[in-house]
């Protein structure tokens, strides 16, 4: 086994003056319409202009970024020709330069310096290997993953978090910790993904609440960022499972946030996963054991700790404002009916499902959306 990790990460309050010290001239940053409207960007432009490296903005960034996106950044670059690309912004925007980055060096052969600056604390993505790109036409979405992707530094500034909603912060919180989870029993889990794992649960688990409740908590915004890079880390190397696979076909299919599609189907794969409908206790089933008891969730038997796990988990997500019944996702029942068997093909070919602890088949996926189809909690 092998734990890589090249990315230099620089946290806390004014981390983003790291800028100045890059070693580059030509710097293109790759963010969205919002960043560059609000000129939120521009502290990032500044900085580096104040370095005397030369900027180029791309900001047609879109939510779930496409291959059209991605072509057109791409030809922003070959007109450009910069020697370093910044990412800013959220999971979609570091997706998209990372995507941008990866064809363009396999196209003319240069690779650039690669910086992100995240600006949620939900996917980690500052420090994978890993894109995500999304075909509208099937409602699929594809992992990429290179080593090319990899950024080489990673900002975690949280004065760029301060001000991200409440709903938005609660739903990249729970993919924060459908990634610390789904590391953590991966069959590519080791001893070291293992101890940022565990150490995103617990902060995640103590910090998401208060940040929900009270935006304004710079301890609170800097101790999920950390998380979720912390989680990063951890599922760059273990890899995922079918939460995740099983959310990227949800969301793409109904239009849910990715976060929010992690958060209501999470129960139902640990339920799963643990094999806790079985007469035997699994090697994954003490997994999740092992994880409530970190979170001070007990039960006596294993069994018993998973089935208060997947009870507390519930818990927690309604009072972060997540509702899983499908009037407040907005699915039509028949609707989600139909689109099961489609909805358990994609999730058997996602990348994320070959990690996943327990190996599913098109009959276990569609029984486990058909579960959460019916148990959503209130």
């Amino acid at each position: 086994m092998k734990f890589h990790l090249k990315t230099d990460i620089y946290f806390g309050e004014q981390s983003l003056e790291n800028l100045k010290q890059l070693n580059v001239k030509h710097s293109m940053i790759v963010t969205d319409s919002f960043f560059y409207e609000s000129h939120i960007v521009d502290k990032v432009d500044e900085l580096l202009q104040e370095a005397g490296i030369e900027t180029s903005i791309f900001c047609d960034v879109v939510p779930n970024p496409d291959f059209e996106t991605i072509t057109k950044g791409i030809e922003a670059m070959r007109n450009y020709k910069p020697d370093s690309i910044v990412a800013f912004g959220g999971g979609s925007s570091i997706d998209t330069a990372k995507a941008m980055l990866y064809v363009y060096n396999e196209k003319y052969g240069q690779e650039l310096l690669f910086v992100a600056i995240p600006t949620t604390s939900g996917t980690g993505s500052e420090v994978t290997n890993i894109t995500v790109v999304s075909n509208p036409e099937d409602c699929s979405k594809h992992p990429i993953s290179s080593k090319l992707m990899l950024p080489d530094i990673a900002i975690l500034d949280p004065q760029f978090t301060m001000t991200v909603p409440a709903t938005i912060t609660a739903d990249t919180g729970m993919d924060v910790f459908a990634h610390a989870i789904e590391a953590y029993v991966s069959t590519g889990a080791s001893d070291f993904t293992d101890a940022f794992a565990e150490k995103a649960i617990r902060t995640v688990w103590m910090y998401l609440p208060e940040v929900v409740r009270n935006g304004d908590s710079k301890e609170a915004r800097e101790k999920l960022q950390n998380a979720s890079c912390m989680a990063g880390i951890s599922f760059n190397t273990a890899a995922l499972g079918i939460c995740h696979s099983m959310a990227h076909t949800l969301g793409a299919h109904f239009n849910i946030s990715h976060g929010k599609s992690c958060a209501v189907l999470l129960p139902f794969v640990i339920a799963y996963n643990a094999s806790l409908d079985q007469p035997w206790e699994s090697k994954t089933c003490i997994r999740y054991a092992t994880i409530a008891e970190q979170l001070g969730i007990g039960g006596g038997t294993n069994k018993n700790k998973v089935h208060n796990l997947i009870s507390q988990l519930k818990k927690f997500t309604k009072a972060l404002g997540i509702d899983s019944s499908l009037k407040a996702l907005m699915i039509e029942s028949e609707e989600l009916q139909q689109a099961i068997p489609e909805m358990a093909k994609q999730t058997l070919v996602d990348n994320c499902t070959i990690t996943n602890p327990r190996e599913p088949t098109q009959e276990d996926i569609e029984s486990i959306f058909l579960a959460f189809s019916k148990g959503g909690y209130r």
